[in-house]
Order: C-alpha cells, then sequence, then structure tokens
C-alpha cells in the first residue's frame, strides 16, 4: 500500500547549508570595488573593465546579487539598489564595506566553526575567552571597520541628552573603541569633556579620530579593562555602546553599580544594545544575535528590554526609558541616577 507523500521539501536545508555563497559573494564584491563601479548602471562588459575582472565571472556574482536583493537588472544592464548603493559604494558618506569585511573575516568565523562544543558549554569554545581576552588584537580592527556605522545611532543619542548646550558636561565613553560616540557628544556639547575607557592600542585611535574631529583638547583617555580602570567621578554621562550584551547578568550589575557611582547625581547612562523581544524571536537581527554570543564570548547574550531594565534598577539608577533609533537595528536606554 502506497503511503501518501508529506507536503515537505528540503529547499531550506539547502539554503541554510549554502547561506555562506551569500556572505562570499557580497565580500567577494567588495573586494572588486563592484557597487562603486556601478554608477547609474553598467552591463556586465563595462563592470568587468572597471573591477579588473572576467566578463564571465562578474556576470555571474552579479546575477547572484541580483538574486539576492543586492543589485537589480534590467536587460543586460546592472544597477544598485537604495540600499546598496548607500551603504555600499566608497562615493557615499555611509559605505560600510570595512564592516561588512570585518563581519565575514576569520576571526569572527571562529568560534561558529566549534558551535555545537559551544553549545554544549554555553559558551564560546574558543580558548582563553574568545573576544573578551584581555587587549584581544580584533577590537582594533573592529573599531577601524565599524565606526561608519555608529554616525546615525550616536547623532540620535546625542539629540536625545536634553543638556543645555552650553553645559560644561562631563562625559565618561565606555568601550570606546573608535570613540565617535564620545566625539559626536563633544561635537554637540562643545563645552563638554569626553573620558573614553578602552584598551590602549585601540585608544591610539579613538584620539586620532578625535584630533580630526577637532576635539583633541577636551578628549582624555583611561586605557585598561573597563571593570578594573580608576574611572573618576562627577561625570554627567556616561556612554555604555555595545558593551553589556559581552557578560552574564551578574557581571552587568556589577559593572553597572560602577558606573552608576561615576556619575553625580540626576547623571544619566545611555545604554545602545540590539534588545530582541520577549519572546526572544523577533526582530530577527536582535534575536539572532544572541547566537553571535553564544559562539565568541564565554556567557554573553542578547538581553530583552525587561533584563536590561533590571541590571540597571539593581545598579542604582533610579528610572530606565526604552529608545528605539529607527532606521538603526539598535536601541538605546537612557537611565538616571
Amino acid at each position: 500500500m502506497n503511503q501518501p507523500v508529506p507536503n515537505v521539501s528540503p529547499e531550506l536545508f539547502f539554503e541554510l547549508s549554502n547561506a555562506f555563497h551569500k556572505s562570499a559573494a557580497l565580500k567577494a564584491a567588495i573586494e572588486l570595488d563592484l557597487f562603486t563601479a556601478l554608477g547609474e548602471g553598467s552591463s556586465a562588459a563595462d563592470l568587468a573593465k572597471r573591477c579588473d575582472a572576467s566578463e564571465r565571472g562578474i556576470r555571474i556574482l552579479s546575477d547572484f546579487l541580483v538574486i539576492h536583493g543586492l543589485l537589480l537588472k534590467d536587460g543586460e544592464t546592472y544597477r544598485s539598489t537604495a540600499d546598496s548603493a548607500f551603504f555600499l559604494s566608497k562615493n557615499s558618506p555611509a559605505y560600510i564595506g570595512g564592516a561588512v569585511e570585518f563581519l565575514n573575516s576569520p576571526t569572527m568565523a571562529l568560534g561558529f566553526e566549534h558551535l555545537a562544543e559551544a553549545t554544549r558549554k554555553g559558551g564560546t569554545a574558543i580558548p582563553e575567552g574568545g573576544a573578551l581576552a584581555p587587549e584581544h588584537p580584533m577590537w582594533l580592527i573592529f573599531a577601524r571597520a565599524m565606526a561608519p556605522l555608529t554616525t546615525l545611532p550616536a547623532e540620535k543619542m546625542a539629540k536625545l541628552a536634553g543638556f543645555p548646550q552650553d553645559a560644561p558636561l562631563r562625559i565618561l565613553d565606555i568601550a570606546a573603541g573608535h570613540g565617535m560616540f564620545g566625539i559626536t557628544f563633544a561635537r554637540h556639547y562643545p563645552n563638554a569633556q569626553v573620558y573614553a575607557v578602552d584598551w590602549p592600542n585601540v585608544l591610539e585611535l579613538a584620539k586620532a579620530n578625535a584630533e580630526r574631529a577637532g576635539i583633541a583638547k577636551r578628549y582624555h583617555t583611561l586605557p585598561g579593562s573597563a571593570f578594573e580602570v580608576e574611572l573618576g567621578s562627577n561625570y554627567d554621562i556616561a556612554l555604555i555602546t555595545n558593551f553589556l550584551h559581552h557578560f552574564d547578568f551578574e557581571s552587568c550589575v556589577r559593572f553597572l553599580k560602577r558606573i552608576s557611582s561615576s556619575l553625580t547625581k540626576g547623571g544619566r547612562a545611555f545604554t545602545l544594545e540590539m534588545i530582541p523581544n520577549e519572546d526572544r524571536l523577533t526582530p530577527k537581527l536582535a534575536a539572532g544575535f544572541a547566537l553571535i554570543m553564544l559562539a565568541n564570548t564565554p556567557a554573553g547574550d542578547a538581553y530583552t528590554f525587561r533584563e536590561l531594565e533590571e541590571m540597571h534598577l539593581s545598579a542604582g539608577f533610579s528610572h530606565v526609558s526604552l529608545h528605539t533609533l529607527p532606521p538603526t537595528i539598535q536601541s538605546v536606554l537612557l537611565c538616571q541616577k
């Protein structure tokens, strides 16, 4: 007797198994500078000349990018989408090609090569704590690559602060990286002094960016671990950007108590994070971020607003409000001492 064939398909499993093809194609297009070469629209033959590549190779790569929504095709002419023109052409001030290359680097892939072991452990299988190893060289590469992505959230956060423009603010910038969050606040508040915390090699990049921004005399560095370095006191603002997700809940509370103690009464902390909904399934990018933390950190996570709120209240903050920052994929908690 023939059994009915269930209405199933292996398509999803093939898509997931081949998902790395998409990131490899994007990385190749950036290396070839294809998105810049496109201009207002180009044929495969024209692109091949501009990218110093074969016509066959460009045709196949470009068609793949069309299939996956990164290019448009009209007859034999390829064009950028609005998103790819804005973010992936070097003619755009919002170019993030360096960030894409970093996110697809062997350093970022390493933790995922041992994901089953990390799942068994409940944390990274990379020796010495993965990305959290002291003075890990990846953070300098990260800071150089990710700076363009901070422009929009940094501007929106500075506008949320609400201090008088001439206020003589003291600003503490935790895990400052490229320094662009603190630098943006300093541009909005010309009497502000910024104190940046990070590893010494990373702070050299932040100081160079502060010099270019014309605020070097108001930019000070506190090299070392954010959990151990002497922070000082009487800060009006603390910037905690993309930091808490690297650590377990208890470590976050312990760290936030340090921040609370460093703030003046009425001082404010801005905590920027990828924040999933309570179901931990939506929105997709924020919820999926938890897997990156599993692969690359001993105990990090993508925390919900309820969890982040509890951390800050436990650390001595009196009020916590959530602010989305569209069109970015992150949100910021404005927390008052």
